[in-house]
């Protein structure tokens, strides 16, 4: 239950406790909400987590007036150049082909595992978090964001209008646009017949988030089946991202 009166922070987790207290988070929007899986979960644990964690990093959401152990209510995890460099790819790398955006040369930061706990949902939280990550990625010099956003459901036709949509009016400009893995859906389904403004009211509410920023997305979509999700790969160029969206969660120029 939320607190009557959040205190809410952002920074880097710090120690293994934290790391281990957001991945108990992950696990209850990822596993326990959308029933998702994978070879490094621990079900005893009730921990989500993956090779990837090894070298990126966790930013995270705390209400500082929850219970000690019970603070982190929202996170994001971030990979780096060097992080993937390490890890010999990104995790994006499984789902889509990202040799663009590798060989534009500019800062890239993978975001991933975004999560809000189910009681700060549809208020201020989400905006704190990106207001924090605001900040990393002005401190970082960050100049392309990117990563995988989801549907629920792995059928990518249950999703179509908003996909079609997706497809029509916001692909990633051809020298940064990232393509699909899955042959079978290597093009956005296209409707002959597109209502936008229903189309735009299925959209996730973190698909709108970014697009409002400007983000576009590459071409395709990914059916993940272990998180039962249809996956698109969203892309903020932060040169071309909308400047009034930009000085709203206090990131300069």
């Amino acid at each position: 239950m939320i607190a009557s009166s959040p205190i809410l922070s952002v920074r880097l987790a710090r120690d293994a406790a934290e790391r281990a207290e957001a991945e108990r988070l992950r696990y209850e929007v990822f596993v326990r909400e959308l029933g998702g899986d994978g070879d490094m979960v621990d079900h005893a644990a009730g921990r989500e987590r993956d090779r990837f964690d090894a070298v990126a990093e966790q930013l995270l959401l705390i209400d500082e007036a929850r219970p000690e152990g019970a603070r982190i209510v929202g996170l994001y995890r971030l990979l780096d150049d060097a992080g993937a460099a390490r890890m010999g790819q990104f995790y994006t790398e499984d789902e889509f082909d990202l040799d663009p955006l590798k060989a534009s040369g500019r800062r890239l930061l993978e975001l991933g595992r975004s999560c809000l706990h189910r009681d700060y949902r549809g208020g201020t939280a989400m905006f704190r978090l990106w207001q924090g990550l605001a900040a990393h990625i002005e401190a970082r010099g960050i100049e392309i964001l990117f990563g995988t956003a989801s549907f629920r459901g792995a059928d990518p036709m249950m999703h179509a209008a908003p996909l079609s949509l997706l497809g029509c009016d916001h692909l990633a400009a051809p020298e940064l646009r990232v393509t699909s893995r899955q042959p079978e859906h290597a093009e956005m389904p296209a409707l002959p017949e597109l209502d936008r403004a229903a189309a735009m009211r299925a959209m996730p509410p973190l698909i709108k988030a970014y697009l409002r920023l400007g983000g576009r997305v590459g071409q395709g979509v990914y059916a993940d089946r272990a998180f039962n999700t249809t996956d698109v790969c969203m892309i903020l160029d932060m040169d071309t991202a909308h400047a009034g969206q930009r000085a709203r969660y206090g990131v300069r120029g």
